[in-house]
Protein backbone atom coordinates (compact mmCIF):
# COMPACT_ATOMS: atom_id res chain seq x y z
CA UNK A 1 0.00 0.00 0.00
CA UNK A 2 1.24 2.74 -1.15
CA UNK A 3 1.05 5.87 0.78
CA UNK A 4 2.91 9.72 2.00
CA UNK A 5 3.65 9.89 5.72
CA UNK A 6 2.10 12.40 7.39
CA UNK A 7 5.56 13.95 8.71
CA UNK A 8 6.88 13.55 5.02
CA UNK A 9 3.75 15.12 3.85
CA UNK A 10 3.69 18.40 6.21
CA UNK A 11 7.50 19.00 4.69
CA UNK A 12 6.37 18.31 0.84
CA UNK A 13 3.40 20.75 0.85
CA UNK A 14 5.67 23.34 2.72
CA UNK A 15 8.13 23.77 -0.31
CA UNK A 16 7.00 25.68 -2.82
CA UNK A 17 9.59 25.22 -5.29
CA UNK A 18 8.98 22.17 -7.62
CA UNK A 19 13.04 22.10 -7.57
CA UNK A 20 13.44 22.21 -3.74
CA UNK A 21 9.77 19.85 -3.50
CA UNK A 22 11.73 17.10 -5.67
CA UNK A 23 14.55 17.25 -4.12
CA UNK A 24 13.38 17.03 -0.63
CA UNK A 25 11.14 13.99 -2.05
CA UNK A 26 13.96 12.32 -3.29
CA UNK A 27 16.33 12.76 -0.15
CA UNK A 28 12.84 11.72 1.96
CA UNK A 29 12.97 8.34 -0.34
CA UNK A 30 16.60 7.59 0.33
CA UNK A 31 16.26 7.90 4.20
CA UNK A 32 13.18 5.60 4.35
CA UNK A 33 15.36 2.79 1.89
CA UNK A 34 18.28 3.03 4.32
CA UNK A 35 15.27 2.55 7.05
CA UNK A 36 14.09 -0.24 4.81
CA UNK A 37 17.72 -1.84 4.91
CA UNK A 38 18.44 -1.55 8.27
CA UNK A 39 15.15 -2.83 9.12
CA UNK A 40 15.15 -6.16 6.51
CA UNK A 41 19.30 -6.61 7.61
CA UNK A 42 17.38 -6.62 11.61
CA UNK A 43 14.80 -9.45 10.16
CA UNK A 44 11.82 -7.27 10.79
CA UNK A 45 9.98 -7.93 7.72
CA UNK A 46 6.45 -6.48 8.76
CA UNK A 47 8.07 -2.82 9.62
CA UNK A 48 10.24 -2.85 6.46
CA UNK A 49 7.28 -3.66 4.33
CA UNK A 50 5.49 -0.52 5.63
CA UNK A 51 8.25 1.39 5.42
CA UNK A 52 8.30 0.02 1.62
CA UNK A 53 4.71 1.40 1.23
CA UNK A 54 5.99 4.97 2.38
CA UNK A 55 9.03 5.19 -0.23
CA UNK A 56 6.62 3.97 -2.56
CA UNK A 57 4.29 6.53 -1.93
CA UNK A 58 7.35 9.53 -2.14
CA UNK A 59 8.11 7.82 -5.51
CA UNK A 60 4.49 8.17 -6.34
CA UNK A 61 3.95 11.37 -5.62
CA UNK A 62 6.93 12.89 -6.98
CA UNK A 63 6.18 11.34 -10.28
CA UNK A 64 2.24 12.74 -9.99
CA UNK A 65 3.65 16.26 -9.03
CA UNK A 66 6.18 16.49 -12.11
CA UNK A 67 3.02 15.26 -14.68
CA UNK A 68 1.45 18.08 -13.46
CA UNK A 69 3.76 20.48 -14.82
CA UNK A 70 3.97 21.89 -18.41
CA UNK A 71 5.81 19.22 -20.43
CA UNK A 72 7.40 20.97 -22.71
CA UNK A 73 10.01 22.91 -20.73
CA UNK A 74 13.70 21.86 -20.01
CA UNK A 75 13.00 22.72 -15.86
CA UNK A 76 10.66 20.21 -16.09
CA UNK A 77 12.68 17.78 -18.02
CA UNK A 78 15.35 18.45 -15.31
CA UNK A 79 13.39 17.21 -12.37
CA UNK A 80 12.94 14.09 -14.13
CA UNK A 81 16.27 13.73 -14.48
CA UNK A 82 16.82 13.97 -11.09
CA UNK A 83 14.25 11.40 -10.25
CA UNK A 84 15.79 9.13 -12.98
CA UNK A 85 19.26 9.35 -11.53
CA UNK A 86 17.85 8.88 -8.30
CA UNK A 87 16.26 5.57 -9.10
CA UNK A 88 18.86 4.19 -10.87
CA UNK A 89 20.50 3.95 -7.30
CA UNK A 90 17.60 2.59 -5.80
CA UNK A 91 16.62 -0.19 -8.17
CA UNK A 92 19.90 -2.44 -7.11
CA UNK A 93 19.10 -1.42 -3.74
CA UNK A 94 15.59 -2.99 -3.74
CA UNK A 95 17.14 -5.98 -5.26
CA UNK A 96 19.49 -6.55 -2.75
CA UNK A 97 16.79 -6.25 -0.02
CA UNK A 98 14.45 -8.47 -1.95
CA UNK A 99 17.13 -11.21 -2.16
CA UNK A 100 17.76 -10.98 1.65
CA UNK A 101 13.84 -11.43 2.67
CA UNK A 102 11.75 -14.46 2.70
CA UNK A 103 8.94 -14.89 0.05
CA UNK A 104 6.22 -14.05 1.77
CA UNK A 105 8.07 -10.39 2.01
CA UNK A 106 10.08 -10.83 -1.45
CA UNK A 107 7.20 -9.95 -3.43
CA UNK A 108 6.44 -6.90 -2.07
CA UNK A 109 10.21 -5.83 -3.22
CA UNK A 110 9.47 -7.27 -6.19
CA UNK A 111 6.59 -5.00 -6.89
CA UNK A 112 8.30 -1.88 -5.58
CA UNK A 113 11.42 -3.24 -8.07
CA UNK A 114 9.15 -2.95 -10.76
CA UNK A 115 7.51 0.26 -9.51
CA UNK A 116 10.83 1.99 -9.47
CA UNK A 117 11.94 0.61 -12.91
CA UNK A 118 8.50 1.72 -14.18
CA UNK A 119 8.80 5.19 -13.14
CA UNK A 120 12.02 5.54 -13.92
CA UNK A 121 11.12 4.39 -17.96
CA UNK A 122 8.10 7.38 -17.54
CA UNK A 123 10.82 9.70 -16.42
CA UNK A 124 13.34 8.81 -19.32
CA UNK A 125 10.14 8.62 -21.58
CA UNK A 126 10.09 12.46 -21.25
CA UNK A 127 12.83 13.80 -23.16
CA UNK A 128 11.51 12.14 -26.23
CA UNK A 129 8.03 14.08 -26.09
CA UNK A 130 6.44 13.38 -29.02
CA UNK A 131 8.56 14.00 -32.06
CA UNK A 132 9.54 9.94 -31.43
CA UNK A 133 7.58 7.56 -32.69
CA UNK A 134 7.31 3.75 -31.54
CA UNK A 135 7.29 0.94 -33.52
CA UNK A 136 4.49 -0.91 -33.51
CA UNK A 137 4.42 -5.06 -33.97
CA UNK A 138 2.31 -5.16 -37.29
CA UNK A 139 2.44 -9.23 -38.38
CA UNK A 140 1.83 -7.97 -42.05
CA UNK A 141 5.13 -5.84 -42.03
CA UNK A 142 7.33 -8.66 -40.83
CA UNK A 143 5.33 -11.50 -43.23
CA UNK A 144 6.31 -8.28 -46.18
CA UNK A 145 9.86 -8.24 -45.00
CA UNK A 146 10.17 -12.09 -44.49
CA UNK A 147 8.63 -12.70 -48.64
CA UNK A 148 11.62 -13.17 -51.34
CA UNK A 149 11.54 -11.92 -54.55
CA UNK A 150 10.03 -14.01 -57.12
CA UNK A 151 12.18 -15.23 -60.58
CA UNK A 152 9.02 -12.58 -62.18
CA UNK A 153 9.65 -9.58 -59.95
CA UNK A 154 13.75 -9.44 -60.34
CA UNK A 155 14.76 -5.73 -60.94
CA UNK A 156 17.36 -6.21 -64.65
Amino acid sequence: MRSVARDDRAQLTATKDAKSRIRLTIELADVRLTRIEGLTSAKQFEQASESLGHYLGLIEDAMRFIGGLARDKNSTRDLYRKVDIALRGHIPRLAVMRRETPSDYALHFKAAEEFARNSRTDALESFYGKTVLREVANPATKADANKTTSPDNKRP
